[in-house]
């Protein structure tokens, strides 16, 4: 559907891409201008509706294009070979991390969806969005070593506390990232307090 966008040098691509998410991430949807996309990414405006239909379809392929490119990032290159449940965590941390500096805009735009509320996109953001809870977390942590558990917990209850309690860390960091740019020395921090909550529950669960 999108392949003559895709036919572009990625040079091109990432100029759109980023332009468009730059754009999206600061006003939403509604207030989006393609006339600023395609001044900030230098290009004409009829070359931009050659590869997108309208703004619509522009604003959900970013949403669905950055959600499978951060788990297609994840899925290939994660160490599979590390079994431990709490170092995949981190390390996928550290992959969406090498994202933001690829695409620098990509998650103010991400986040910036969680509040847009414009009928014309709402529901194709859902739509994604339970596509990939419905799979993600079986696909990234369906082989974990649970031998380094303590004796006698029961396993999936543990595991559903430490997914409730490092998800209860990321959206109570929600209102604090809407509220501030993005910018790496933010995302550093964060790495650093996650760290932090994953040494605590690796002290209460593992042996």
């Amino acid at each position: 559907m999108f392949s003559k966008f895709f036919s572009l040098t990625e040079e091109k691509q990432n100029r759109i891409l980023n332009a468009a998410l730059k754009e999206f991430a600061s006003k939403g949807y509604q207030k989006a201008s393609t006339n600023e996309i395609v001044k900030e990414a230098e290009i004409s405006k009829g070359l931009l509706f050659h590869y997108f239909k309208n703004k619509k379809d522009l604003y959900l392929f970013l949403y669905s294009h950055f959600m499978d490119l951060t788990m297609k990032e994840i899925l290939e290159k994660i160490d599979w070979d590390e079994k431990d449940i709490f170092v995949r965590y981190k390390q996928i941390g550290y992959l969406k991390y090498d994202l933001f500096q690829k695409y620098p805009e990509m998650f103010n735009f991400i986040k910036s969806t969680t509040n847009e509320d414009a009928p014309e996109v709402k529901k194709g953001i859902d739509q994604k969005n339970k596509q990939l809870l419905s799979t993600g977390y079986q696909d990234m942590f369906g082989d974990i070593d649970v031998t380094k558990f303590k004796d006698g917990l029961d396993i999936q209850k543990t595991l559903n506390i430490i997914f409730w309690s490092l998800e209860g860390f990321a959206y109570r960091l929600r209102d604090q990232v809407l509220a501030v740019d993005i910018n790496q020395h933010f995302l550093e921090e964060l790495m650093v307090e996650m760290d932090a909550y994953i040494e605590i529950l690796k002290k209460a669960f593992y042996k």
